[in-house]
């Protein structure tokens, strides 16, 4: 929660109480929807991803080479844009001279910027990898005055709302 003792716009409700936790988003996703279509003020809820881990997917091992080759692409890239930039101001003749120019300079600066990055890790880490924060669980919370109608819709329909004992 905000310890902030100032509240996100539009994330907080006064007064939250659980109304169900699932195991998936889409889980959580299709109880608010089916709550939606039943009418319900679904501005009254909050679908809020607990227990988060850490996933780091491993996706292949770093060698001088292939860092270098990925400090040239992302060079590339960045001195073809410079160069269109440059491309606007320049006369007919040279717009591909200013093309060529700017992406060689930038595949180079690339290749020098990324290779100096990696030996400065000194082989701590000669592995790419992908990382994201994912929650194990979701819960909808409800405004404590909406609880009880929008737990009665959510009993009419089978399937949707979690037995808390299982």
């Amino acid at each position: 929660m905000d310890t902030s003792g100032k509240r996100a716009a539009g994330l907080d409700l006064d007064f939250p109480q659980s109304l169900a936790v699932y195991d998936t988003y889409d889980e959580a996703q299709r109880a608010v929807d089916h709550l939606s279509d039943k009418e319900f003020p679904v501005e009254n809820l909050l679908i809020v991803g607990t227990d988060l881990k850490r996933i780091e997917r491993v996706t292949g091992r770093l060698t001088w080479g292939r860092v270098g080759l990925a400090g040239a692409v992302t060079g590339l890239w960045f001195g073809v844009f410079v160069g269109l930039v440059f491309a606007l101001w320049a006369e007919d003749g040279g717009v591909l001279g200013i093309l060529v120019s700017t992406a060689l300079f930038g595949a180079l600066f690339g290749v020098v910027w990324a290779l100096t990055g990696y030996a400065a890790t000194r082989g701590r880490r000669d592995f790419s990898s992908v990382t994201a924060v994912v929650a194990t669980r979701y819960e909808v919370l409800v405004e404590h005055k909406h609880r009880e109608s929008a737990r009665a819709i959510l009993a009419a329909a089978p399937g949707l709302l979690p037995d808390p004992y299982a």
